[in-house]
């Protein structure tokens, strides 16, 4: 390959958010098959935030937290050692809030998953509102774990895809499906009224723009199968006026949907668009948002 190229991802470490709540659970059940599927380590963080709680919290208050935030883990661990016993399980009590300690603890090539929502209140993380953070600034894919867990298997991975630009991240959901020995299934959405302007675009202009955009998923498929040679990919581009709307529902007919998350705006500030934020409040199945810098990496000349 050329430095231009991207490699073919390796699938890392997969670190899980724990808090308590029936949603963190359930995201540690997820993440824990994930694991195993990959063959790697499960590393389980609970984020005590005791650095911040210690400016107004006195000493037997935090030594409270931590000693609850262990025996949480523990508890955690046991759960998971019992239904998946071959599967090495790690534990790490951090000091830090959520969405620092997660990212510390994923690195450069971990993935991290939560669940959609927390318990809330003083002594728990809100995984609301950290599921989008990490989403927003992990710089590893990370996965928010949605939907019904007693959905039967679809067999396939599902990635939004957009254009020419999407290798890179369109690769991540690719080696998800090898994993699964599952189909990969490209679904782009053509919005026609996001290219008609104030001066009235042309019916053939409309029509070529379409065919523009067909060949260009056709060819992100193609190159997603010369990776990966053994795996079913198919591509579909999907006509409508709402790009989340689509999308939603074809999280309800797939396993896992992956996107890429969208470049920072000026190279600044952590960025999670409108389609996104849709998805991960209402998708009917795990999401998973891979951000530009995991994506681009490429492999040494």
């Amino acid at each position: 390959m050329t430095s231009e190229t991207p490699a073919r991802p390796e699938l890392g470490n997969v670190v899980v958010g724990v808090d308590g709540s029936p949603s963190a659970r359930a995201a540690v059940l997820w993440a824990a098959d994930e694991a195993d599927r990959r063959g790697r380590p499960l590393h389980l963080v609970h984020a005590a935030d005791t650095d911040r709680r210690a400016i107004f919290a006195n000493a037997e208050t935090i030594q409270a937290v931590r000693e609850a935030g262990r025996d949480l883990l523990t508890e955690t661990a046991s759960a998971v050692r019992d239904l998946f016993p071959d599967l090495a399980v790690t534990k790490e009590l951090g000091r830090q809030e959520a969405v620092a300690g997660l990212r510390a603890a994923a690195g450069h090539r971990g993935t991290i998953v939560v669940g959609n929502r927390g318990l809330g209140g003083f002594s728990a993380l809100m995984l609301g509102s950290v599921g989008l953070g990490v989403a927003a600034r992990a710089e590893v894919p990370v996965i928010v774990v949605r939907g019904d867990g007693d959905r039967p298997a679809s067999g396939s991975v599902t990635a939004a895809v957009h254009g020419a630009s999407d290798l890179g991240w369109l690769l991540v959901a690719a080696a998800e499906a090898d994993a699964r020995k599952a189909a990969l299934r490209l679904v782009s959405v053509w919005n026609v009224l996001t290219h008609v302007g104030s001066v009235a675009t042309m019916l053939d202009d409309l029509d070529e723009i379409a065919r523009q955009r067909v060949h260009e998923i056709k060819s992100l498929a193609d190159l997603a199968q010369e990776f990966y040679p053994t795996l079913t990919v198919s591509h579909h581009v999907e006509t409508g006026t709402s790009t989340p709307g689509i999308l939603v529902e074809a999280s309800a007919h797939t396993d896992l949907l992956v996107m890429g998350r969208e470049h920072r705006a000026l190279g600044v500030g952590p960025s999670l668009g409108r389609v996104a934020h849709v998805l991960l409040h209402h998708a009917h199945c795990p999401v998973e948002i891979v951000p530009p810098a995991f994506a681009t990496r490429v492999e040494e000349t």
